[in-house]
């Protein structure tokens, strides 16, 4: 089965594909099918944003849609950046700039507690829609620590494996990430979807 993507984050879309390929699942760039959907994201939930982005690649498509609305929510900041994540200090960030960002806001002497959000759906021409939610708990790290990954992987800090994302091997991260928690329940619920529609 082939998804399309609404997003042109190669990065998300290798993670995807690592986690969902053994399940006979293709992922691919919107721009593979000749799609550019350029999505508001309007909705005040990752839920929203997942669904609208989702649904508008189905409707540019008509093939099945699989959008991904993560963000990072830290406790001392209320929650912040949450779904304005990708947009934190407005456009002209990129990720080492948000993060930066991020660290210098946050407020001295309180706990350092965040989690990692991601939602998954997918949407089908027949109007079916499944929906998947993963998170990960973990800390701000005080530097950046790490090459690998994107977003704010270098300050997202694990005291379990005592390491950031971006210190982690792929493997290692999809076992543990918002993400991989999410595709992994995602492709449970794709399965069982597909066996009912045989």
């Amino acid at each position: 089965m082939k998804l399309v993507l609404a997003s042109r984050n190669e990065k998300k879309l290798k993670e995807m594909n690592e986690i969902l390929s053994g399940m006979g699942v293709e992922v691919c760039l919107q721009s593979e099918v000749g799609a550019a959907v350029e999505v508001e994201e309007t909705g005040n939930t990752f839920e929203e944003n997942s669904l609208l982005k989702a649904k508008a690649v189905l409707q540019a498509t008509g093939l099945p849609a699989i959008a991904d609305d993560s963000g990072l929510c830290v406790e001392a900041l209320n929650g912040a950046p949450g779904i304005y994540s990708a947009r934190y200090g407005g456009e002209g960030l990129d990720d080492a700039g948000r993060y930066r960002l991020l660290l210098a806001n946050m407020p001295k002497g309180q706990a350092r507690a965040a989690k990692f959000v991601s939602v998954i759906t997918c949407c089908f021409p027949n109007g079916d829609v499944l929906t998947a939610r993963g998170e990960c708990p973990g800390t701000i790290a005080f530097a950046p620590m790490g090459e690998e990954g994107f977003g704010y992987d270098p300050v997202f800090f694990l005291p379990n494996l005592k390491k950031t994302f971006a210190q982690l091997s792929p493997d290692e991260k999809n076992a543990v990430s918002h993400r991989g928690k999410a595709l992994a329940d995602f492709g449970e619920k794709l399965r069982l979807y597909l066996k009912m529609a045989r």
